[in-house]
């Protein structure tokens, strides 16, 4: 309960709520406060309860509350007892109901947001079958149905796109990627260009190319389109075997028919169609009609509290006892002659009960084949608007899926040498940056040298000039052997790149040879993991059919067993019934009078003797005590005028003697004064 109440008051401190609660507040909110939070809660699922419940009566806030929790599909927990302390509580405000409530709303906002918005297009508006009666009625209530129906599927797509929909980032992410890709691949047809113009004739060459590309396509043309001639034509000789076999359907079944066959199914519809609408259907239309009346008396009545309940509870034993008690006296009242009939009313009533059964079974079996029928269509169409054709077979369907799995295989060795081509790349340009750093590195330490030794102080006097003269041809000197140095350095820092580069080829090139190895290898391991997935997918479908079918056979065993039990039980009881028969069969037929003494019907008919005869003398008892009630009432009157008369006689004899006592003691006491 604790983590409850700290889950709501974090919930009503944040957004759109913002309450500043905790613990010690929120448990001491009156009911009240109690029912406005909820009612802001509820308000801010579904805006049109929005209101001060102060504006309102009590009896049209949980009316309100109590629709809103139904479209709501909240199921308070406990009884039906339960429920009804439920509603109690709501009115009055309760907090063992109002924080589960409220626990269940916070729990679920966004679901029960979207729940109530559903709710105010998809709850239909009942409207009474004698308003149907009227066109313009019916044909409104049609476009709100299809308008209902259209609004239920443009919620569909929109769910659906907004869960396949891919995201403005992820996005911008492939966008950039394939720009990379892009760059890359200007870059390759540049290279590829530079290293084709020093080819003799590369005009002719990539004229012959882009023949040899066109005609390449135009044969990959030619073969989708012979493809799909052939699927043409395969669906073509389908659909004329279908009609060919339904053409040799109807005629068997026109060649097979009769006049008095079809004359016995129509009688047979007929028949059916007239127990529907003379019996079944009015009694189903009586039955509604019934329990609308009920609904809305019950609708119509306040709120009912427990002890109403037990009231009512104890109203309904009473008149089931009075109805037993009648039924009882009816049965007693019974003729001999009424419970010959009572096993034929059994049977009639049996009958009519699997009679309407099986006409509930049909008609719903009729219903489902349409709405089959009405799916199939539904299906057809949508795979004639989607694809144009028919649905694919089986082995075309392998066929699709094997030419998607070599265009994927296809791709991944593409996507595979781009990544190789890539990396590569990557290498090479990160070499080039190396080198640059390098030649920055020899720059700068160049420039420092000579601005160490280079020549200066041009405004000095002539000695000066012949002085930096000297210093000048000695620098040059030193600048001839800095260069040699240098030149000499580059050489050198040339042939190690080279040594380099000449015992890195063999690695590169052993190295490219494991990267396509690599490559062949992850591809054979998806082949066998995508064999291995689809083995183990049917592999599991074949274990859960024949699971299935085990289950149920095992079901039908028992089934068979238990209704072999019942049948041997049944038979037993049978056979016993019969031999009782029999036995009362010989003891009826037997000239003894002591075998036909002991026969039932003998048996019951002494008793049905003696029960008359004792109804004949209750009967003369009966008629005695009326004869004499009216005499017995008068003398019992008597008896008690005169059982009055002597209690007042016993009274006033009792007064006179306390009278007569009272005398005596004050005449006593008036002698005492006079001795005195």
């Amino acid at each position: 309960m604790a983590d409850q109440m700290q889950f709501i008051v974090e919930k009503l401190n944040q957004e759109p709520f913002r309450k500043n609660y905790n613990l010690i507040s929120f448990d001491s909110l009156e009911s009240v406060q109690l029912l406005q939070l909820l009612n802001d809660v509820l308000g801010e699922i579904d805006p049109k309860h929005a209101v001060d419940i102060r504006e309102e009566l009590p009896e049209q806030t949980a009316k309100r509350m109590l629709n809103l929790l139904g479209i709501l599909k909240y199921k308070p927990p406990g009884s039906v007892s339960d429920l009804s302390a439920f509603r109690q509580g709501l009115v009055t405000g309760s907090k063992p109901v109002i924080h589960p409530l409220l626990h269940w709303l916070l729990q679920r906002t966004s679901e029960l947001k979207k729940r109530a918005y559903l709710a105010r297009f998809l709850v239909k508006l009942e409207v009474p079958a004698e308003f149907l009666q009227d066109d313009t009625v019916a044909d409104i209530n049609k476009q709100y149905e299809e308008l209902m129906e259209a609004f239920k599927n443009l919620h569909k797509e929109y769910e659906q796109l907004k869960i396949c929909g891919l995201s403005t980032a992820e996005i911008r992410r492939d966008i950039s990627a394939m720009e990379e890709e892009k760059d890359q691949l200007i870059k390759r047809v540049e290279r590829l260009k530079k290293r084709v113009e020093t080819v003799q004739n590369h005009q002719r060459t990539l004229e012959i190319a882009r023949q040899l590309r066109l005609e390449k396509e135009r044969e990959e043309s030619l073969a989708q389109q012979k493809q799909e001639q052939k699927r043409q034509l395969f669906h073509a000789e389908q659909r004329l075997q279908r009609a060919q076999l339904q053409l040799k359907e109807m005629q068997d079944a026109v060649a097979d028919s009769k006049p008095e066959s079809l004359m016995k199914k129509l009688e047979e519809e007929i028949n059916f169609n007239s127990y529907l609408v003379t019996e079944k259907m009015p009694r189903e239309l009586e039955s509604k009609k019934a329990s609308v009346y009920l609904l809305q008396k019950v609708v119509a009545e306040p709120a009912m509290t427990q002890s109403d309940l037990t009231a009512l509870q104890s109203e309904i034993n009473e008149v089931n006892a009075q109805m037993n008690q009648l039924i009882e006296k009816r049965m007693m009242k019974y003729e001999p002659t009424d419970s010959k009939f009572s096993m034929y009313r059994q049977q009639a009533s049996i009958i009519s009960r699997k009679k309407e059964a099986k006409a509930e079974e049909l008609q719903a079996a009729k219903e489902e084949m349409s709405r089959l029928e009405r799916q199939v269509q539904q299906r057809s169409s949508q795979a004639h608007e989607l694809e144009g054709s028919e649905v694919l077979t089986e082995d075309e369907f392998k066929q699709y899926v094997n030419k998607l799995r070599s265009k994927n295989t296809l791709y991944k060795k593409k996507r595979l040498e781009i990544a190789e081509i890539t990396a590569e790349y990557g290498i090479l340009q990160r070499t080039e940056e190396l080198l640059k750093q390098r030649h920055e590195a020899i720059q700068q330490q160049l420039q420092m040298i000579e601005e160490k030794k280079g020549i200066s102080g041009y405004s000095y006097t002539q000695e000066e000039l012949e002085r930096v003269s000297a210093v000048k041809s000695e620098m040059d000197e030193m600048k001839g052997q800095t260069l040699d140095n240098m030149s000499e350095m580059v050489k050198k820092l040339n042939a190690v790149v080279a040594e380099k580069k000449a015992s890195l080829a063999p690695v590169i090139k052993e190295l490219r040879q494991l990267r396509q190895k690599c490559q062949e290898l992850t591809q054979e391991c998806e082949e066998k993991k995508i064999q291995y997935d689809s083995c183990a997918a049917g592999l599991e479908s074949n274990r859960s059919a024949l699971e299935q079918e085990v289950k149920g056979l095992l079901e039908e065993c028992a089934q068979e067993e238990s209704n072999y039990h019942y049948i041997h039980c049944m038979k037993r009881t049978l056979e016993v019934q019969l031999q009782r028969a029999k036995e009362e069969m010989k003891a009826y037929v037997s000239p003894d009078p002591q075998e036909r003494r002991k026969a039932i019907r003998e048996q019951y008919t002494r008793m049905i003797l003696e029960q008359e005869n004792l109804g004949k003398k209750l009967r003369e008892k009966q008629k005695v005590v009326r004869e004499s009630h009216g005499p017995n009432m008068k003398q019992r009157k008597m008896w008690q005028d005169f059982e009055q008369l002597m209690e007042c006689k016993r009274e006033c004899f009792q007064k006179q003697q306390n009278q007569a006592a009272i005398g005596q003691v004050i005449q006593e006491g008036g002698k005492d004064r006079l001795v005195l």
